[in-house]
């Protein structure tokens, strides 16, 4: 709890993965990143409770091994590739809500495959999001200016073209604004957000983290992270 909010965390951990198969059970480390992930978690004296959301009956008993909290099973019309986090975690708050008979004012997502957050990240976007009375609060990085819109090109039909309008004038760094992208260390939305179905509004706003973080998507995403463990 913080300034009287009471907050869940949800965790997003479904079976199905086509980039690396059962991703969400892999380890660094001998590790769960599971465990990575309800580590840092606990040490957060913000949240009140911690919750898995799965399909995998095994992902929910090797999460409840661990210390999560599980009071269902995700159904699989908010299991496919194609589902966004909204539904999920709607689904988790009104699940645990009606499980503990409590009422969320915040609702955390903090998923699996980003293990290099720690709990000071954690404790950013909650601090920020109660204080500055925003709907919604991500870590966001910088992203390199190599990897600018402005600078990058597509394919259509066999041939290259800029990617956007701008692209075409950009002859210098300095032309270029800096840009971010979503990190996925930590997510904090309102309850109002959730229920209403729009995580991102004209009230978010950010955590921008310095220190390096990674999604694990591919073999050799799992691989980087190792190396900074």
């Amino acid at each position: 709890m913080y300034k009287n909010r009471n907050i869940l965390a949800v965790i997003p951990a479904r079976g199905g993965s086509k980039g690396i198969k059962n991703k969400n059970l892999k380890k660094i480390k001998k590790k769960y990143l599971l465990k990575i992930l309800y580590d840092v978690a606990h040490k957060s004296k913000l949240i009140d409770n911690i919750i898995i959301s799965s399909d995998s009956q095994k992902i929910i008993q090797t999460s409840k091994k661990i210390g999560y909290q599980a009071f269902f099973k995700r159904p699989k019309r908010l299991s496919g590739d194609n589902i966004s986090d909204l539904p999920v975690l709607r689904h988790a708050l009104i699940k645990s809500e009606k499980a503990l008979s409590k009422k969320f004012d915040l609702v955390l997502m903090l998923q699996v495959t980003s293990p290099l957050r720690n709990v000071d990240h954690i404790n950013k976007v909650i601090k920020k999001i109660v204080d500055g009375k925003y709907d919604s609060v991500w870590t966001i990085s910088k992203v390199d200016k190599k990897f600018h819109p402005d600078k990058q090109l597509n394919i259509q039909n066999h041939k290259l073209n800029y990617f956007t309008i701008k692209g075409k004038k950009i002859i210098a760094r300095q032309q270029l604004k800096e840009t971010y992208i979503r990190n996925g260390a930590a997510y904090c939305f309102t309850r109002n957000c959730i229920l209403n179905k729009n995580i991102l509004t004209n009230n978010s706003s950010y955590v921008l983290t310095k220190s390096r973080q990674i999604s694990i998507d591919t073999i050799q995403d799992l691989n980087i992270a190792s190396k900074y463990f």
